[in-house]
C-alpha cells in the first residue's frame, strides 16, 4: 500500500514539474520579426539533448583538446607547420567545416582562396545562422567572390545597411540635383555638359529662386525654357541618373560622387524604384563605371551593393543580369584581370569558372542596333502564332548568350554597345557631330577593348550593318598603332551580316531629303561612293 501511494506521488509531482516547464517555456516567434532585422545570428545547439549532454560529449571535448594540443606541440618541437584544420578540433563538426573555410578563404595562397570561396558557395543545406555567420565574418573579397558563384544563396550577403533620413525632406529628385551641382562644372566633355544641363534645366521658378542663389552650370545661368515641375518625379530622376551615367565616365568625378554620398543616394533610389526597369538599369551602370576604380571598392561595398548586385544577377531578364555582371567583374579583382568600361558587357562567363578561355568571340552591332536586341531570336507575332506561348520559355532574349555559352562553354562572349541615330532630330547628344563617325568610334572602341583584354587570345569577329564597316576601320587603325597589333594579330575571323561594303542606296535616299530627315553622320557615312568606305576596302579587309 505504502509503495502504491508512492508511485502515485512520484507520479504526480513528475507531472506538475512537466506542466510547470511547459508554461515557463519562452515562445520563440514572439521574437521572430525581431531576429530577421538583426546582423546577430546566435549559434544554436542540437535539439537532440543526448548531443550535448552526458559523460560521452564531454569526454570527447576534452579528447579532442587534449589532441590538439598535442599536435600543436609537436609542430612547434619539429618546427612544421600547425595543421588549421586541427584549430578548431574541439568544436562541432559542422562549425569546424564553416570557420575552417572562412580562414582558408582568407589565405594569401590563391589557389587555396578560391577554392574555399567554391566550397562555400556549393554549401545549400546550412541553416540560417550559419549563413549569417558568414555574411558578418567574411571579407570584402570573399563576398564578391561568393556573388559571382553561380546559383549563389543569397542568404550570403548582408542586407544593405540602414540609409540616413534626408535632410529637410528633400524629395529625391532634388537630392539628385545637389549631387549633380556638387560636381565639377567646368572643362567638361560636352555630352557630360549636355546631359546635366537638360537634367537641372527648370523654367523661371526655379529650386534657386525658391532657395536663393542661382543655379548656373559653367558659371553661366542656363537657358531655362521649360518647366520639369510638372514632369513625373521619376522622369526627373531618370534624367538625373542619365547625366550623372556621364558623370561616372570620368574617374575624378567618381571620387566626387562617392564623397557626396552618392552611393546611398543611389541605394535609395534603387529601393523606391524596384518597378523601373530604366532606373535600375541605369543606377547599376554607374556602379560599374565606378568599380572601374579600385579606390572606391571598398566603399561599393559598404554601401551593400554587393548583395543587390548578386540578387540582380540572378533576374530572368538578359540586360539587368548583364549590367550586374559587368560591375562585379570590375569589382573582382581575385580572378578577373580585364575591366570592362562603359558599353562591353560579357555574356558569358558571367560567373566564376574554373575552365580555361580558349578564344574571344566579339559581337558588334549596326545603325540603331544594342548589344543585346541586335542578337535576340526572331520576334514572335503572337496573335499568328497559336504556338508562341507554348514556345515562350525556349525563347532567347540574346542568343549569343543563351546558346552559343551552351554550345561553346570555352568561349569569351563580348558584345559592345554604342549610340546610333538616323537622324539628328532624336539624337540623344546633338553636340559634336564628329563624333558619331566611324573614325571616332572606332578609336573610342579599340580603348575600351584593350582593357577588356581583347587581342590577348584567338579573336572572331561577329558583325551587323555598319558594325561591319566599324570592325574594318578598327582593325585598320590597329594596325597603325604598335600598342593595339595583338588585335590585328589575333584576329581569326570576321562574320558580316548584312554589311553595307559599298553603301547603302537607302542611306543616298536619306541624304536626297536632308532637309526634311536631317540625316545623321553615321547614314550619311553609309552612302554609297563615299570617300569612309574607301579606305576600309582598299585593305583587303572585305
Amino acid at each position: 500500500m505504502c509503495s502504491f501511494l508512492l508511485s502515485r506521488g512520484f507520479v504526480f509531482i513528475t507531472y506538475e514539474v512537466l506542466s510547470l516547464k511547459k508554461l515557463l517555456q519562452i515562445d520563440t516567434q514572439a521574437i521572430h520579426q525581431e531576429k530577421l532585422k538583426s546582423y546577430v545570428y546566435i549559434r544554436t545547439t542540437s535539439v537532440n539533448p543526448s548531443d550535448y549532454q552526458g559523460i560521452t560529449y564531454h569526454a570527447r571535448k576534452e579528447i579532442h583538446k587534449a589532441v590538439r594540443k598535442i599536435l600543436e606541440t609537436e609542430a612547434k618541437i619539429f618546427r612544421r607547420p600547425f595543421n588549421e584544420q586541427f584549430s578548431t578540433f574541439d568544436g562541432e563538426d559542422h562549425e569546424c567545416a564553416l570557420w575552417l573555410l572562412l580562414k582558408r578563404s582568407q589565405s594569401e595562397d590563391k589557389e587555396v582562396r578560391l577554392q574555399a570561396v567554391q566550397d562555400l558557395a556549393n554549401n545549400s543545406h546550412w541553416h540560417d545562422y550559419q549563413y549569417g555567420t558568414v555574411a558578418q565574418t567574411c571579407d570584402q573579397r570573399t563576398a564578391i567572390g561568393l556573388a559571382r558563384s553561380k546559383d549563389i544563396d543569397l542568404r550570403f550577403f548582408l542586407p544593405p545597411p540602414p540609409l540616413p533620413k534626408i535632410k529637410n525632406d528633400y524629395p529625391i529628385e532634388d537630392e539628385l540635383r545637389l549631387l549633380l551641382v556638387s560636381l565639377p562644372q567646368t572643362g567638361l566633355d560636352p555630352c557630360v555638359q549636355y546631359f546635366t544641363s537638360l537634367a537641372l534645366r527648370e523654367s523661371s521658378q526655379t529650386l534657386a529662386a525658391q532657395r536663393g542663389g542661382l543655379w548656373c552650370f559653367g558659371g553661366n545661368g542656363l537657358p531655362y525654357c521649360e518647366t520639369l515641375s510638372k514632369i513625373p518625379s521619376e522622369t526627373v530622376e531618370l534624367f538625373c541618373l542619365q547625366a550623372l551615367v556621364q558623370h561616372s565616365k570620368v574617374s575624378s568625378h567618381c571620387d566626387k560622387i562617392e564623397a557626396k554620398g552618392g552611393l546611398q543616394l543611389l541605394q535609395r533610389i534603387y529601393q523606391l524604384r524596384k518597378d523601373s526597369a530604366k532606373i535600375q538599369r541605369n543606377i547599376i551602370r554607374i556602379i560599374g563605371n565606378m568599380a572601374l576604380d579600385e579606390r572606391l571598392h571598398s566603399s561599393i561595398v559598404r554601401a551593400g551593393w554587393v548583395s543587390v548586385l548578386a540578387e540582380v544577377m540572378k533576374s530572368p531578364h538578359v540586360i539587368q543580369s548583364s549590367h550586374a555582371s559587368r560591375a562585379l567583374a570590375n569589382l573582382d579583382r581575385d580572378t578577373v584581370k580585364e575591366k570592362y568600361p562603359d558599353g562591353v558587357y560579357v555574356l558569358h562567363p558571367q560567373y566564376r569558372s574554373s575552365q580555361p578561355i580558349r578564344a574571344d568571340i566579339l559581337f558588334v552591332h549596326g545603325l540603331l542596333g544594342a548589344a543585346f536586341k541586335t542578337w535576340r531570336q526572331q520576334d514572335i507575332d503572337r496573335r499568328l502564332d497559336k504556338k508562341a506561348s507554348e514556345g515562350e520559355e525556349d525563347y532567347s532574349q540574346c542568343w549569343p548568350k543563351t546558346w552559343l555559352a551552351s554550345d561553346c562553354p570555352a568561349l569569351r562572349i563580348i558584345s559592345v554597345e554604342y549610340d546610333t541615330h538616323l537622324s539628328d532630330w532624336k539624337a540623344k547628344c546633338p553636340v559634336e557631330a564628329h563624333r558619331k563617325s566611324i573614325a571616332y568610334r572606332s578609336n573610342e572602341l579599340l580603348d575600351k577593348l584593350r582593357a577588356a583584354g581583347i587581342g590577348d587570345r584567338p579573336l572572331v569577329w561577329v558583325s551587323h550593318s555598319m558594325g561591319g564597316l566599324l570592325v574594318k576601320k578598327m582593325l585598320v587603325d590597329a594596325s597603325k598603332n604598335p600598342e593595339m597589333d595583338k588585335i590585328v594579330n589575333n584576329t581569326r575571323g570576321i562574320i558580316f551580316y548584312s554589311v553595307p561594303h559599298h553603301g547603302s542606296q537607302l542611306a543616298e535616299y536619306s541624304i536626297n531629303a536632308r532637309y526634311l530627315l536631317f540625316p545623321s553622320v553615321e547614314v550619311k557615312e553609309l552612302s554609297k561612293g563615299t570617300l569612309t568606305l574607301l579606305p576600309f576596302n582598299s585593305r583587303d579587309l572585305c
